[in-house]
Order: C-alpha cells, then sequence, then structure tokens
C-alpha cells in the first residue's frame, strides 16, 4: 500500500513533527483545526489544512466524523492519530478503516487489549510478563476495594482503569484516607476519560518508572529499541525523560526488552508502542524488580530520545509499517549510540505548585547549536487554555549521560520565552541536582527536593533597574534596531527627564523613578536603592541586547518588553515584572476577601454555601482547567457572604467564585 497524503488527527508540535517526517518522505499533508487554532503552526506548515470544530476539543479535535470528513474532502489516504486526543480509541479505528483509510498505528483489538489496566494486567500474566501485586477485578463498591487494599497492605496506589498520565490516580497510606482519595480518583477519571471505575495496586516505595519502546509489523516482527527512564515525575506526569537509564545492567534491559516484546507478541502488535514498568530501585536495578504497569497504543511524547540514541526516525517506521512494509532493521541490527536527555517545557508556574498558564508568546526564541527542538508554536502564537500548555520539547544528545544533561541545562539556560510563565529554570535545577545528575532517580525525586528545585530568585538591582527602565518609555522598543542615545534627548525643556512607573514584583505593585543623567545614563530609585538610586550607563544597546554598566561591573542583557510585561534574560534565568493594570490589579488587590479563578477553566464542585464559616485554607472551590484538576482554598478565616458560581460553569480568567463577609476591624 502507497502512502500519499497523510491527515494528521492532532495540533501542535507531534502535528509539526509528524509533518517534518512526511515532507522528507514527498508525502503531502493535511492539518485539522479547531477556531482557537485558526493562525497555529502545524495549519501554516501543512499543505492543506481545514476546520472542524470550535476551541473545545470535545467540539474539534474529539470529533470523528469532522475529521473523517476533513480526510474525505482532501483525498486523504491516510489518518495518523499523533499522542492523546483520538490516539488510544478503537472506534476511532474502526471508523477510519471503514472509511478506507489506512490507520497509522495499531489496530482496533490491539488497543482495546491493553486500554483498561485490569483487562491488560490479566492478559499480561497469562503471557508471562510480570505484574504488580493488586486486584484488578470488575467490583467497584468501596467495601470491596478497601477491603482489597488492606490484603495488598498499605501504601496502595489508586489507579484510573482507563487513560494515564497520572490522571485518576492517588496514593493511599492508610485506610482513613482510603474513602477521600477514592472519591478523588473517580472524580477525575470520569472527567479525564469518562469511566470512573478503578484499580488498586501495591505502592513500590523507591519506584523507577522505566518503558521500553517495542516496534511491530503486519508481518509477525517484533522489536524493541531499548528503554527510557522517566522517573523524573510531578504528579505523576513526566518532566525529563532520557535514554538509556541510568546503571542499566545488561542483563535487566535484555529481560525488560525481552517481556515487552512478548506482551507486544501476545497481542498481535502493529506499529510503534511503549510498554512501561515499574522499577523497586531500592537495591540498584535488579532483572527480577520490574513489574508490567500499562501499554501505550501510541506514538510517546518522549520518542526524540530514542531516536536520538538509535539514529532512527520513529515517525518514518510508523508510515512504513502502516505501508505494509516489513520493519527496516531486526533486533541483531539495532544499537545504543551516547545519551539523550528530553525536557518538556511548559507555560506552567513551577513557584505556584506548577499552576498551568495561558497567554501569548510575546516572544519566543529557542537555543543554537547542537540542540533538538521540537515546538508547535512560535512568537507571537496563544498558549490556549483549551490545550496542554506545552511549549516545546527541548533535547540534548552526548556521548556520556553527564555530557547530555550538561548541554540540556545550557539549551534551558539559552531559551527565551516572555508572554508567559515557564518552567525552564525548574528544569535547569533539576538537571544539576546533585541526585539527579548522579543518576540516584526514583519518582519521588522531585517531590523530596521541590523547594530548592523551585525556589525563585530575586532579580539583581541591575536587572530591575533595567526592567523599570524599559517600563519608563524612555529607551527604544526592543522591536526595532534604533541605537538607545536616539530614543530620547539628554534634555527637556525643564530640565533632565523624569519619569514615574510601577512594577508588579511578587504580585505587589512597586513603585520606580526613573531620571536620565546623561547621554546613555539613567538613575533608577526604588526598592533597596531608594536614596542615593542605581546609577545605569549603556555601554551597548541595539534592539533587545544590552551591556549595561553599574556600579563598575559591566553586563549583558536581553529585554523584552510587551503590553503585560517587562522580561529580562540574564545568566540563564527569565525574571518578569508586570506592568499593573485594570481589573486583573483590582482583583489581586481584593484577594483576601475573595477567591478568584486563576485562569479559564470549568468549575467542577462547589464546597461552600453562603453564610457558612470557612478557616483559612478550607477548600472552597474545585476547578478543572488545562487538564488539571486544583482547588482553591479560603485567604482567610471568615463567612462566606456571596457563592457566585455554580458547578459547570466556564469562568475566566481572574473571575471572582466566592466573597467573603468583609472583615470587621477593631476600633
Amino acid at each position: 500500500m502507497t502512502i500519499s497524503k497523510i491527515l494528521i488527527a492532532n495540533r501542535g508540535e507531534i502535528a509539526c513533527r509528524i509533518i517534518r517526517t512526511a515532507r522528507t518522505l514527498g508525502i503531502a499533508t493535511v492539518a485539522v483545526y479547531s477556531e482557537a487554532d485558526t493562525q497555529a503552526l502545524h495549519v501554516e506548515m501543512a499543505d492543506e489544512a481545514v476546520l472542524i470544530g470550535p476551541a473545545p476539543a470535545s467540539e474539534s479535535y474529539l470529533r470523528i466524523d469532522a475529521i473523517l470528513e476533513a480526510a474525505r474532502r482532501t483525498g486523504a489516504d491516510a489518518v495518523h492519530p499523533g499522542y492523546g486526543f483520538l490516539s488510544e480509541n478503537p472506534d476511532f479505528v474502526d471508523q477510519v478503516v471503514k472509511a478506507g483509510l489506512i490507520f497509522i498505528g495499531p489496530s482496533a483489538s490491539a488497543i482495546r487489549a491493553m486500554g483498561l489496566k485490569d483487562a491488560a494486567k490479566t492478559l499480561m500474566e497469562k503471557a508471562n510478563v510480570p505484574v504488580v501485586p493488586g486486584y484488578h477485578g470488575e467490583a467497584q463498591e468501596l467495601v470491596v476495594l478497601a477491603g482489597k487494599a488492606n490484603e495488598i497492605g498499605f501504601p496502595v496506589l489508586i489507579k484510573a482503569r482507563a487513560g494515564g498520565g497520572g490522571k485518576g490516580m492517588r496514593k493511599v497510606d492508610n485506610q482513613l484516607d482510603f474513602p477521600a482519595a477514592l472519591s478523588s480518583a473517580r472524580r477525575e477519571a470520569k472527567a479525564a476519560f469518562g469511566d470512573d471505575r478503578v484499580l488498586v495496586e501495591k505502592y513500590v516505595a523507591t519506584p523507577r518508572h522505566i518503558e521500553i519502546q517495542v516496534f511491530g509489523d503486519s508481518h509477525g516482527n517484533v522489536v524493541h529499541l531499548f528503554e527510557r527512564d522517566c522517573s523524573a515525575q510531578r504528579r505523576h506526569q513526566k518532566v525529563i525523560e532520557e535514554a538509556p537509564a541510568p546503571d542499566m545492567p545488561e542483563d535487566m534491559r535484555a529481560a525488560m526488552g525481552a517481556a515487552a516484546v512478548q506482551a507486544a507478541k501476545a497481542i498481535s502488535y502493529s506499529g510503534a508502542g511503549t510498554v512501561e514498568f515499574i522499577v523497586d530501585a531500592s537495591d540498584g536495578l535488579k532483572a527480577d524488580r520490574f513489574w508490567f504497569m500499562e501499554m501505550n497504543t501510541r506514538l510517546q511524547v518522549e520518542h526524540p530520545v530514542t531516536e536520538l540514541i538509535t539514529g532512527l526516525d520513529l515517525v518514518e517506521w510508523q508510515i512504513r509499517v502502516a505501508g505494509g512494509e516489513p520493519l527496516p532493521l531486526s533486533q541483531d541490527e539495532l544499537s545504543i549510540s551516547g545519551h539523550a536527555v528530553e525536557a518538556r517545557i511548559y507555560a506552567e508556574d513551577a513557584e505556584k505548585g506548577f499552576l498551568p498558564a495561558a497567554g501569548r508568546l510575546a516572544h519566543l526564541r529557542f537555543p543554537d547549536g547542537d540542540i533538538r527542538v521540537d515546538a508547535g508554536v512560535r512568537a507571537g502564537d496563544e498558549i490556549s487554555p483549551f490545550y496542554d500548555p506545552i511549549i516545546a520539547k527541548v533535547i540534548a544528545h552526548g556521548k556520556t549521560r553527564s555530557e547530555a544533561l550538561s548541554r540540556l541545562a545550557g539549551a534551558l539556560g539559552r531559551t527565551e520565552v516572555a508572554g508567559t510563565v515557564t518552567n525552564t529554570a525548574f528544569l535547569a535545577r533539576l538537571c544539576r541536582d546533585a541526585d539527579f545528575a548522579a543518576g540516584r532517580l526514583d519518582t519521588g525525586l522531585i517531590d523530596r527536593n521541590i523547594v530548592s528545585l523551585t525556589a525563585g530568585e530575586a532579580a539583581p538591582e541591575h536587572v530591575t533597574g533595567l526592567a523599570a527602565l524599559a517600563a519608563s518609555g524612555m529607551i527604544p522598543d526592543h522591536r526595532t534596531d534604533a541605537d538607545v542615545a536616539s530614543a530620547i534627548g539628554p534634555f527637556e525643556i525643564w530640565g533632565l527627564p523624569k519619569r514615574r512607573v510601577q512594577l508588579e514584583i511578587d504580585g505587589k505593585a512597586t513603585a520606580f523613578l526613573v531620571e536620565r543623567s546623561g547621554p546613555d545614563g539613567w538613575r533608577v530609585f526604588g526598592p533597596g536603592f531608594e536614596a542615593a538610586g542605581l546609577d545605569m550607563e549603556a555601554v551597548s544597546a541595539r534592539g533587545a541586547d544590552w551591556s549595561l554598566r553599574s556600579g563598575g561591573i559591566s553586563r549583558k542583557c536581553r529585554l523584552i518588553q510587551s503590553e503585560d510585561e517587562v522580561a529580562v534574560f540574564h545568566e540563564g534565568l527569565t525574571h518578569r515584572f508586570g506592568k499593573p493594570q485594570g481589573k486583573r490589579t483590582a482583583d489581586l488587590a481584593a484577594g483576601g476577601d475573595q477567591v478568584v479563578s486563576m485562569m479559564p477553566g470549568i468549575v467542577k464542585q462547589v464546597l461552600v454555601t453562603q453564610g457558612q464559616d470557612v478557616k483559612s485554607g478550607e477548600a472552597m472551590v474545585v476547578m478543572e482547567a488545562m487538564k488539571m484538576e486544583m482547588t482553591l482554598s479560603a485567604p482567610r478565616d471568615g463567612v462566606v457572604a456571596e457563592v457566585l458560581v455554580t458547578a459547570g460553569m466556564q469562568v475566566g480568567d481572574g473571575v471572582s467564585l466566592v466573597r467573603l463577609e468583609a472583615e470587621v476591624k477593631a476600633a
């Protein structure tokens, strides 16, 4: 079967990734897009593009009928699902095949076999693949599940039987906490996968998450492309992935690879898949200490690290196998070269519990050099509240793990994003963390070191001074090539020019006074340098690139300014200064009396009623935004004056959800 045109039933970086490979193979591509993605990069890159619905995924990227109609209208002969959305939906596969199209992925029967964790583990037990102890039965009553948890022995993990990515997963340390954890897991699983059934498993105290990339074809051949270590996680979601796994013994690699191949053969698997194992690393890596968790019947987000250590293009393999070709290489022809590490850059605030963020990318610059960047956005694009807030994947390869980590940390420091908060500083710190760098990994590493990994760093004086100077309007816009000296004359009729400005620092409006002190010099008065002021001189300035002299030392910075913020990139860190304005500032100021939504989302639960007494930190509203459930709490002790929302409501950023009665001040 010859594939000549592929419709990509996805968006963002994976859609762009597939388009790049298709282009090298001479295959035409069709993009589909929602109303929120009209100007998206994958739409621009594809040969054709079809609008399939409004912004919510349920009305666009999850609409099988609209996707198949787009394929019919454009004459596509194959569909690539990417990952997420419909990629592991067997009904979608059935309908693609029924429409006479080639599905670039496994069969619907293989997806069904692995789609429910409990059934998959029963199947794996029959195939002699090691499975973690647990309860995978049909009974879902609280008394049954709690009883099984007692039999297994605490701590246990409650896991959604459908889906993945940590959704519907809760660790439970004792019997008393089990009912609440079960209720929360079920609610999240229902919202994410439409299925609130769960399974209960033994919790491994020092776990590593190691997965095996497998590939099968329609001729009965199956190979593994070695392992990836995905133990660096937060909220059960992968943060940094690498291949091969640190300190992996050859006998264990062989055993895990053989088990993964056996798992794939048990369901006659064809295409790319990943068999995920949990590993007990309490006494190092041992060939008898790994157990099957689940199989992802699709391409994984972290597939680039496998590509870099094997020199292969997995998307090309997917296309060739879907077209009926045998696997390009046998197991004996596959080998590992060097080490690769991938970091996922998200629009999220690590200092605030990894709260996802939306916003327009006022500036986006990725590192040059021998670094791979898989991105689906460019400067000017919006990070939409309707989809995952991923900006890019940055992947580094080296001869050794330490070399790859060093390159990745350096690349993250050279990545510049303005317009939204990102996790790049957190990722760079993780690369340099002593335990992580030494390969002392388990899935709890980030949680144990969360304070040091997410601690914010105060901006140096000269960075704050430059931000105030930019906000004053006394220097040229970074989007021009004008020299700083020509921006404003050194004198005005009334003398040296002065400007009063405000910047938002740590959520508070902070005042500064900026005055011109000469043709290329300024003095800034503000917190920390109120009295004498901070003298600053531009050694050179062209566009966004600045060299500043302050205190006798010259330092280089990059300065980006947008309507909402000033961003200064300096020594591998991004320092963001908001420009206080409008309703959002008023909401922040009123935060002591209100619970305010931090981003657009859906109200899942309202936990308080009017007139109710609440304590500081008490849960008041549960919201879902950017595929994450979050609980908003009372800002102080008080009485609920008004509940402004109900469950199911869609709310915007900065909307008041609950208002407390005003505090009575002592006379």
